[in-house]
């Protein structure tokens, strides 16, 4: 699912964390089922690292939550609480952007699609979800 890169604004609920990032008008969501992802209903889609920023002084309010194998680095908001944004396991060299969480009016399809958190390791070995965090030649 290839589209033309745009530049796509977001940020938390009381605007403290705000970014922007460079991804296709037509995405891949991923809903999953994990138990920090279940517990708060994301949705997200995953971007190379390097087509992420933070601006301003987002980062002074940003604190960071970690389980399990700690590769994930769920990230939110000290005074809002949301998370807007986080480093997912299943890409640890992108990011992944909560769909709710971004300014309305730039994307033109999402395709959601079932991450298994609950079963990862298969979940993870079978999918292609790898490969959102690279930067593919056509991009």
């Amino acid at each position: 699912m290839e589209s033309e890169l745009v530049l796509h604004n977001g940020g938390c609920h009381c605007k403290k964390v705000r970014w922007k990032v460079q991804a296709p008008t037509s995405v891949i969501a991923w809903k999953c089922n994990c138990s920090d992802c279940s517990m708060r209903g994301n949705v997200h889609f995953v971007v190379p690292r390097q087509r992420f920023e933070l601006l301003g002084d987002s980062d002074q309010f940003i604190t960071t939550y970690t389980f399990g194998t700690h590769t994930a680095k769920h990230t939110f908001c000290k005074v809002c609480g949301i998370t807007s944004f986080y480093t997912p396991r299943s890409n640890p060299d992108g990011i992944a952007v909560t769909l709710a969480c971004l300014d309305p009016g730039t994307l033109s399809h999402v395709e959601i699609r079932h991450a298994d958190g609950k079963n990862w390791e298969d979940f993870f070995h079978r999918s292609d979800i790898v490969l959102q965090s690279k930067i593919h030649s056509t991009q």
